[in-house]
């Protein structure tokens, strides 16, 4: 197939990736045939699938308001795919125009397409880096110079971490970003489980093998370990449609078929 100008020439065009695959179940634009070709595999195995994205998504947002509102002004989204439906900056800025945001990823297509879209923009800012190596991250020119990491910052982790196994340690890598954490910070997380659907789930683990972001499912008590050294914000760890949610009474149906928990904790 042809190359897109907007994609860099180290990708391999053949391998669908899971921040374009991700766009896609969004309504985005940003993908690719490979990556569509995934997705309507999947959702013919799971028809939820365009439904668990969209309250993943819709979770980040009420996180980020609810920070917002109560005067967290810096964020720092790891593992933020490509930032163009349902973004951080504009659920931050609506709330507080002077709020800034660092979005890191580490796939480059989804850098080089954040960039694009944030060009221009200087209360942003778009980092490479990889959660598996936090300090590289924290210590990262850009970081420094959008965020001032002595004050309060909203880390958001939010269906990335799942895309570590256990080898890579995401346990530790949380616990080193914590660590530099100033208090009155917050983690905000989400993380996919097989709790509510394990047969759904080992399909959807087989389809995501085959992309450089392969899938572990963790159970709730595994998610909650990476709140450790955190103060969970109430509702606690739930699944995606019940924290917060601006219609209680619908986020109350079947909500373990979201089958992803999210949680937002405050360091002490």
């Amino acid at each position: 197939m042809d190359r897109p100008s907007w994609v860099p020439a180290e990708v391999d065009l053949s391998r669908p990736s899971a921040a374009r695959v991700y766009d896609y179940y969004l309504g985005g634009s940003h993908n690719l045939e490979v990556d569509r070709r995934m997705a309507r595999e999947a959702i013919s195995l799971w028809p939820d699938l365009p439904v668990i994205m969209h309250a993943n998504r819709a979770f980040l947002r009420r996180a980020v308001r609810h920070l917002a509102e109560r005067g967290t002004t810096q964020f720092l989204d790891i593992g933020s795919g490509i930032p163009t439906v349902g973004n951080v900056h504009e659920a931050a800025q609506q709330v507080d125009p002077g709020a800034r945001v660092v979005y890191v990823d580490s796939d480059p297509v989804a850098v080089a397409h954040s960039r694009a879209i944030l060009a221009g923009d200087e209360q942003t800012a778009v980092v490479h880096g990889d959660l598996r190596a936090p300090e590289t991250i924290l210590e990262d020119p850009a970081v420094r110079t959008t965020l001032d990491l002595d004050q309060p910052v909203a880390v958001l982790v939010v269906a990335v971490l799942h895309f570590l196994s256990d080898e890579d340690d995401p346990f530790g890598a949380v616990a080193r970003i914590r660590d530099e954490l100033a208090p009155g910070s917050h983690l905000v997380l989400s993380h996919a489980s097989a709790d509510g659907r394990p047969e759904a789930a080992a399909s959807h683990r087989e389809l995501y093998s085959r992309t450089p972001t392969p899938m572990t499912m963790r159970n709730r008590e595994e998610i909650a370990r990476f709140f450790e050294g955190f103060e969970l914000v109430d509702p606690g760890l739930v699944w995606l449609p019940l924290w917060r949610p601006e219609d209680p009474d619908a986020a109350a149906r079947h909500p373990e078929r979201t089958t992803g928990f999210a949680g937002v904790g405050r360091r002490t």
